[in-house]
């Protein structure tokens, strides 16, 4: 007994991702997963310990002597970054577009996850988000069920400030753990049992456009692993319309209703940013200009009379940084899935196939919400889809 006991012992120790043993790496590697952690509770924090990791990677470096690697899909990426500086220089307002453009720093997070989140540390790093996203799920679902965050007036948001990023979050999550429970050999249980916690939380956001991304995001899963679960799909919406309050499945009718006035507002927004785009269409009007020129371009049946963007992310960013900056943007896109598809059956699958799954539900979700430019977002989804390039590189 005391021999299987050791055994069962060891197998556990190899299971768990070790660190670095070198002192400033472990540290960085240590500030990166805090830093994925705060994503989900705190953007002060987040920014805080990002800013560490930078600063011990860039020792881990120096000290190594080492030239700094990225994977394919960062190098369009930068390029996105190129194209969002020349629309800047070109803005209506090149103050208040450069301010805006500080947010390209975030593109950091590709080389330091590359570098520092190698092999089985890629795991450890989904197993860290999966926690955290499981705790603010249950935050966010005391705050519906007991503090009255149950109307659109108010909804739950966890520690975050904003709804929107909240369920964006809850969504990114979900895909990683469903994929953790599909698609690991190992490390499934605890996925497993936050996942209803996730998916309760995100329905209780009433975030249309998450619910969207996420059925996106799983349907693509479930496509992947075998098309026939695709079949489970309609009776989880059947089950969601039999036993979810009457304010959830009203949110969700209205998805498909042309009179429900966001929804009329977000049609007004495609006219407004199409006209955006012929009058600037090589560098756009500039990062953070949206908000300036709308009323402007503002259709006559436009519902509200200022929208900050244009509730969709491949027409925000032609109207806001031109064709060439959403072409640029394309690419880094089919990027990531042909590299993705392509590690399918690498020795990581479960972090291939939740790359896949947080691309299609952040674009469909991205068709009713700029979530690429929600810096939270941005982050958690820059992580993510790292981790498969990292995880296929030998941890030190």
């Amino acid at each position: 007994m005391r021999t299987q006991v050791n055994t069962w012992s060891d197998t556990w120790i190899d299971a768990v991702p070790a660190l670095p043993p070198a002192p400033l790496e472990r540290a960085a590697c240590l500030a990166l997963l805090g830093f994925a952690a705060a994503l989900q509770v705190s953007i002060a924090a987040a920014d805080i310990l990002l800013t560490i990791a930078v600063l011990l990677w860039l020792g881990v470096v120096i000290r190594n002597r080492e030239r700094i690697d990225v994977p394919n899909m960062f190098w369009p990426l930068a390029a996105y970054g190129v194209a969002t500086l020349v629309s800047t220089v070109f803005s209506i307002d090149s103050n208040i577009s450069l301010v805006d453009s500080k947010q390209l720093v975030l593109l950091v997070i590709v080389p330091i996850a590359y570098r520092l989140f190698r092999g089985h540390r890629a795991r450890l790093a989904v197993d860290v988000i999966i926690t955290v996203g499981a705790l603010s799920a249950t935050f966010g679902i005391i705050q519906y069920l007991i503090l009255n965050y149950d109307h659109l007036g108010r909804r739950p948001q966890g520690t975050l400030g904003l709804y929107m990023t909240y369920s964006g979050l809850l969504m990114l999550v979900t895909c990683a753990a469903v994929s953790r429970v599909m698609f690991s050999q190992h490390h499934r249980a605890w996925a497993a049992l936050v996942l209803p916690a996730l998916l309760l939380a995100l329905g209780f956001t009433f975030t249309r456009s998450a619910w969207v991304g996420a059925c996106v995001g799983v349907g693509i899963l479930f496509l992947l692993r075998d098309f026939r679960l695709l079949g489970l799909m309609p009776i989880a919406l059947g089950i969601f319309l039999v036993i979810a309050p009457t304010s959830l499945t009203t949110r969700l009718y209205s998805t498909f209703s042309l009179t429900d006035p966001s929804n009329a507002d977000r049609v007004a927004m495609m006219k407004s940013g199409a006209h955006m785009i012929k009058d600037h269409p090589l560098t756009g009007v500039g990062p953070n200009m949206v908000i300036q020129v709308y009323p402007h371009y503002r259709d006559k049946s436009a519902v509200n009379q200022l929208n900050p963007h244009l509730h969709n992310v491949p027409l925000q960013i032609a109207a806001e940084r031109g064709i060439p900056a959403l072409i640029v943007w394309l690419w880094f896109i089919v990027t990531l899935v042909r590299d993705f598809i392509r590690r399918r059956s690498s020795s990581f699958p479960s972090l291939s196939n939740a790359g896949l799954a947080v691309i299609g539900a952040m674009l469909a979700a991205g068709l009713f919400e700029y979530n690429f430019g929600d810096s939270e977002f941005l982050m958690l989804f820059l992580v993510l889809v790292t981790l498969p390039y990292a995880a296929e590189r030998y941890a030190d």
